[in-house]
């Protein structure tokens, strides 16, 4: 006999953490971690940003031990398990969050960098929300359940890869960025890993 399904909405605490100074900061760029990482660290890999960047690194809502059941800690934005909800609920809590911190201060710009997993996540939330001026998925498959036709002739789109990404095998990489460049997204590769690479990064951002 299979069980009655039923679902009830609750509010949930989420932590996100911010590097750079408000008051002089112009430009607003939020980055979404990979899975099994947590924000505290990510965040990490931006300190080097122009100060004219306040970055903001919210942590994925679902975490679990990284081996067995102690130890270290990492986050996932979401499994195959109730995908639709946590969909939803990684759409709420990004709009929630921005919105707050545009409360704050007026922005320039909003950049959203999702990173891996994060990167599916940034595409999902940047396909419902019209105010984000520029969108880097970053060694990130392109979700399969989105609409492509929503991202065809986006201005505002750029996949970045590692040469030597070390989760994507030569044919895996031609095989999204083909993807990526039908869908208009500008196509950057530098020669690293599975990683942020800052000079990369700070190449992409002045352009």
């Amino acid at each position: 006999m299979v069980p009655n399904s039923f679902e009830i909405k609750i509010s949930k605490t989420q932590r996100y953490f911010t590097h750079g100074d408000l008051k002089k900061a112009t430009k607003l760029l939020i980055v979404l971690h990979g899975y099994g990482q947590l924000a505290e660290h990510f965040i990490r890999k931006f300190h080097q940003l122009p100060e004219n960047y306040y970055i903001v690194a919210p942590e994925a809502m679902h975490h679990f031990y990284l081996n067995g059941s102690s130890g270290r800690v990492g986050a996932s934005w979401m499994t195959k398990e109730d995908r639709i909800n946590n969909i939803a609920d990684n759409n709420e809590y990004l709009n929630n969050l921005v919105d707050f911190l545009q409360k704050e201060k007026q922005f320039s710009e909003v950049l959203v960098l999702g990173f891996s997993q994060g990167g599916a996540t940034a595409a999902r939330w940047n396909a419902q929300r019209k105010d984000i001026d520029q969108l880097i998925l970053w060694a990130s498959i392109f979700p399969p359940d989105l609409e492509e036709s929503s991202f065809r002739n986006n201005k505002n789109g750029t996949f970045v890869i590692g040469k030597h990404d070390e989760f994507y095998d030569a044919t895996a990489q031609d095989k999204e960025i083909k993807k990526y460049r039908s869908l208009s997204f500008e196509i950057v590769e530098y020669d690293g890993k599975h990683d942020i690479d800052v000079e990369t990064l700070k190449n992409l951002l002045d352009k």
